[in-house]
């Protein structure tokens, strides 16, 4: 694909192994890296979003997956890039793609912005696509589908769907896997922001990992020294 071979030309111009190390070590020596950092490569990737012309054309499935399949972490953070600026663009149709990333290389540097942003925005205007997929996702056997579930309201605020969160919440409550019990409390602790009386009571209600309830509570801990200090 012309596309991507073009913004590869771009990030090899750039590759630094000196950075590569470090940035792969960091992701716990999963993925390969070319070594740019997060403000270069947005900048690589906002001149190639304009060179493309993609701006103007319907989401692209081929970019992303393309994208995808190349070796080097950047790439599936460009895709994400790409998805980002594609956000009033995507459909319910275009959940079955995002379900593919969300299992495909997965990890929280993915996953947790699938999540939120294009999983979160699919769900707000077609919220069919809850009980449709999202609830299975939820009950199911697939870690970062699960994560997905309990994190795709994260930005609803108000708009969130209480009873919803909270049945996810509690059927996923008693696995010991680290990235659930931290997306338990990330849930709770973002939640509480809009409403912290019940975020309190869901707490006191229920029996929940301590580090769900360790996370939830550093939103109520840092308002806490904010008066202290104020």
């Amino acid at each position: 694909m012309a596309r991507v071979e073009r913004l590869s030309e771009l990030f090899e111009q750039h590759r630094n192994m000196d950075n590569a190390v470090p940035m792969k070590k960091y992701m716990k020596n999963q993925f390969l890296f070319l070594g740019i950092k997060t403000p270069l490569r947005k900048k690589l990737f906002s001149t190639f979003y304009k060179e493309s012309g993609l701006q103007k054309e319907p989401f692209q499935h081929g970019l992303v997956l393309a994208l995808w399949e190349k070796d080097e972490r950047e790439y599936q953070y460009a895709a994400m890039d790409y998805i980002e600026k594609s956000l009033k663009k995507l459909t319910k149709d275009d959940l079955p793609l995002m379900e593919k990333l969300i299992t495909t290389k997965s990890w929280w540097d993915t996953v947790d912005m699938l999540a939120q942003k294009p999983v979160g925005t699919i769900a707000a205007k077609w919220p069919e696509v809850i009980p449709e997929t999202i609830e299975g996702w939820a009950y199911g056997d697939h870690l970062w589908l699960r994560r997905t579930a309990l994190l795709f309201q994260l930005k609803y605020k108000e708009k969130t769907d209480e009873e919803l969160l909270y049945r996810f919440i509690l059927h996923n409550a008693g696995d010991t896997e680290f990235f659930i019990q931290k997306a338990i409390g990330w849930a709770l602790r973002e939640y509480s922001k809009t409403n912290p009386d019940s975020v309190r009571a869901f707490i006191a209600d229920h029996e929940l990992p301590k580090l769900s309830v360790r996370r939830s509570e550093e939103h109520t801990s840092e308002l806490q020294s904010h008066k202290l200090i104020s």
